[in-house]
């Protein structure tokens, strides 16, 4: 449950960044992250802490609850 939460997780952050024409170094540099960590994100290697999730949201301009609704 919790490795198909992530990988959904990280489409979505994806979807919204490209939405947003970032690229993925744009909003690695946007959320004081490396690119490194932000593409672990994406691909669902490193799970991001609560804090993070909010902050993604902030940035992509959506919610939490956007980034975390799946189809």
């Amino acid at each position: 449950m919790n490795e198909v939460f992530y990988k959904n997780l990280g489409k979505n952050i994806k979807k919204r960044r490209k939405e947003l024409g970032l690229t993925q170094q744009a909003l690695a540099d946007k959320m004081n992250i490396s690119l490194n960590f932000m593409g672990k994100i994406e691909v669902a290697f490193s799970k991001p802490s609560l804090d993070t999730l909010i902050d993604f949201a902030s940035v992509l301009e959506t919610t939490v609850s956007e980034l975390t609704k799946f189809e």
